[in-house]
């Protein structure tokens, strides 16, 4: 106990409460993950199968990459029921009396568990950065082509559509970035009045000058119904690379320094960018939501639990936890409208529960 400051209880409770908290909290995740994941594969085995050749190894693969999204997105709502039951459990034992009648006040109680849960969301962050956003990434590659097999690599664009003047390009990969770009799978849609002209296909395509350099181009006349051969041909006059590389910005799929740069290449290039901000800081905010639910559940740590209460303040900490999270989704939502500015669309919720938590703890506790 010498060694442990003041604000917590002895080593040995610290401990203790943090162990229950943590096993706890992970062993309602493991279950949620099993049951949303079996959910999950009813839906989703059908279209996978469906895809010529795919079998058994391809339903593991998609497992593989849906588990971190469910991770990520319930872990907040384990740790809330496993702060919940960690503290109807110690109330209903009178240990939580113990510990207030042995001169801890209600913040040195919970101390334990918010320390447990800022480890718990240092965690998350590191998780969402490096596994859920490369899982969310791939997965939503895998899906564009119907869960067949994946010509392009991590990291690139696919399915890019760019508006030049009245026509439509539609380029299948995107590699690269700045003057570097390299296209494959080209295909401009020459529109005159709206209507279609003729559509000119192109292997790949580079760089050059203000336009771009494409390669084994062949040009359909749309109302003779003849292809011509074109060969190397140059095109896109005023069409920037921004406009492929910069055109689908996905921020669930990028980790939070690709959506940092990201985003300065769209700011850099006169783009729009609330939204993405918004998304940006709700990387930070998001895992640390695991830290508010300690003090929005608390309200089950205090009082007698032989009042016959102890099933009301379980029900009430839980509702301010699923108001939480209804009123975080609500205010990205309006941060993605451009109704909230990005910082107060990511925070606004996090320091609003914080100070509900505050005075729900020093109501409570008396």
């Amino acid at each position: 106990m010498n060694n442990m400051p003041s604000f917590f209880p002895s080593r040995t409770v610290t401990f203790y409460m943090a162990r229950l908290f943590l096993t706890r909290t992970f062993a309602i995740l493991l279950a949620l993950v099993l049951v949303l994941q079996a959910l999950d594969l009813l839906s989703e085995s059908g279209d996978i199968l469906a895809y010529p050749g795919n079998g058994q190894a391809q339903i593991w693969h998609y497992v593989s990459l849906r588990v971190p999204q469910i991770i990520a997105r319930f872990l907040p709502f384990s740790v809330l029921l496993g702060t919940i039951i960690t503290l109807s459990t110690l109330n209903q034992n009178s240990e939580v009396i113990a510990l207030k009648a042995s001169g801890l006040s209600a913040h040195q109680v919970l101390a334990p568990l918010i320390v447990a849960s800022i480890g718990v969301a240092a965690v998350s962050f590191a998780f969402n950065d490096r596994v859920v956003s490369r899982a969310t990434a791939t997965l939503d590659q895998w899906q564009r082509v119907n869960y067949g097999p994946m010509p392009i690599e991590r990291g690139e664009r696919s399915n890019v559509w760019v508006r030049a003047d009245d026509s439509l390009i539609q380029v299948q990969q995107v590699r690269g970035k700045g003057d570097a770009v390299q296209l494959a799978g080209i295909a401009a849609y020459q529109r005159n009045g709206g209507s279609l002209t003729a559509i000119i296909t192109a292997d790949s395509g580079r760089r050059e000058g203000k336009g771009w350099r494409i390669e084994n181009a062949r040009r359909f006349d749309v109302a003779q119904g003849t292809i011509t051969p074109l060969g190397s041909l140059h095109v896109g006059d005023g069409v920037r690379p921004d406009q492929f590389t910069l055109a689908n910005i996905d921020a669930d799929g990028m980790s939070f320094g690709a959506l940092s740069s990201a985003i300065g290449d769209l700011r850099a290039a006169g783009r729009p960018t609330k939204a993405l901000e918004g998304s940006l800081w709700h990387k930070l905010s998001g895992p640390l939501s695991s830290v508010l639910m300690p003090l929005l559940a608390a309200v089950a740590a205090f009082g007698v639990a032989r009042s016959g209460k102890l099933f009301i303040r379980a029900v009430i900490g839980m509702a301010l936890g699923f108001a939480y999270f209804v009123a975080d989704n609500f205010a990205l939502a309006m941060g993605n409208l451009g109704a909230y500015p990005p910082f107060l669309a990511a925070w606004a919720p996090f320091l609003l529960f914080l100070l509900v938590g505050e005075a729900v703890l020093v109501r409570t506790e008396e």
